[in-house]
């Protein structure tokens, strides 16, 4: 891992670079949700824990943030009308059967070609998004979109799970209270919960509020540029609704706390707060030195070297604090990534 930066230099793309060892990238989730580790980081030392003690480790009154976003089937295949094969990872669906959606293909169609697509229906390819410059393709299926990848898609698992998926990613690669389609990638602090622990939750006086945030795959898109500034952000869909507003004002007014559970939460929150907007698109790019205005605590997953929620991280809880417990994290054989452990982070100051 890099030495830990002085407080006066501003942070590059380097200083969020370590080295993690392949066999702890998490291929499998845990046998039982809330059997994952659970790395508790707001002290000066960390303290090792297993999930299910989460409870304990919250105080009556504060108020649990769930992103409630449901992954859908988003990855489709199908090929070219010279019959080069693709493969499309939906971002989301727009009035009129349209998607916008990543495209895998040795030589990318022009506008116009119609695609034949592995299940018998077809996608007609109308332009880049959101504008001529975009990464993402804007296509018209000739069904609905979301029967069309619940018949024939398959669960968008990240780049680094190196298998296909099979029932249990589909049971596992899921929240226990999702409830709105939309999702390319799981909000993956949240796949810890599992009844037991949301009832122990509700026992403990710990109340619970939702916000959507549909996680697209850019989440897993590495940051290119040394000057964090030049990076783009990707963009998501967000809501906070008027109900998560109000138990938020009414859970500072008698001085509990917020915990945002992931990354997407956090974001979504922030967001919000920034623009006093409780629905839209986001491209909020959280690096050190960010105020924020929402979350006190922060549930979150290991996260991939270099990128845009290791800086968010770092950010929340302090750079140096970060680096450390991601140190203690390896050395203790933690399981990194979608699949793997979590740690609790208290914000910094």
């Amino acid at each position: 891992m890099p030495q830990a930066s002085g407080a006066t230099r501003a942070h590059t793309l380097s200083d969020f670079d370590f080295e993690l060892p392949a066999e702890l990238i998490a291929q499998h989730p845990a046998a039982e949700r809330s059997a994952s580790r659970l790395l508790d980081g707001r002290g000066a030392q960390p303290v090792d824990r297993i999930f299910r003690e989460l409870p304990a480790l919250l105080q009556p009154g504060d108020l649990l943030v769930f992103n409630d976003t449901q992954v859908v089937k988003a990855r489709l295949f199908g090929e070219k009308p010279s019959g080069g094969k693709l493969e499309l990872l939906v971002e989301r669906v727009l009035p009129g059967h349209e998607v916008v959606a990543h495209m895998k293909v040795s030589k990318k169609p022009a506008v116009g070609t119609v695609l034949q697509m592995a299940g018998g229906y077809t996608a007609e390819l109308l332009g880049r998004w959101p504008d001529d410059e975009g990464q993402l393709f804007r296509l018209r299926f000739s069904a609905e979109p979301h029967q069309l990848m619940e018949q024939h898609g398959h669960v968008p698992l990240p780049p680094y799970i190196e298998h296909g998926d099979s029932a249990e990613d589909v049971a596992r690669y899921q929240t226990v209270f999702a409830a709105k389609p939309g999702a390319a990638a799981a909000p993956t602090a949240a796949l810890h919960f599992d009844e037991g622990v949301l009832a122990a939750l509700e026992a403990r006086g710990v109340q619970r509020a939702n916000v959507t945030l549909h996680v697209g795959a850019g989440t897993f898109s590495p940051v290119k540029t040394e000057n964090l500034a030049e990076h783009r952000m990707h963009r998501e869909w967000y809501e906070v609704p008027a109900a998560t507003q109000q138990a938020i004002a009414e859970t500072k007014v008698r001085g509990g706390r917020i915990v945002a559970v992931g990354t997407t939460t956090i974001r979504t929150l922030e967001s919000w707060a920034k623009t006093g907007q409780a629905s839209g698109d986001t491209e909020i790019f959280i690096t050190p030195g960010f105020e924020f205005r929402v979350a006190d605590l922060l549930i979150t997953n290991f996260h991939l070297p270099k990128s845009t929620l290791m800086m968010l991280v770092s950010a929340f809880a302090g750079y140096e604090h970060i680096m450390g417990l991601y140190q203690h994290a390896i050395a203790q054989r933690y399981r990194f990534f979608s699949y793997g452990d979590a740690m609790l982070l208290e914000r910094k100051g």
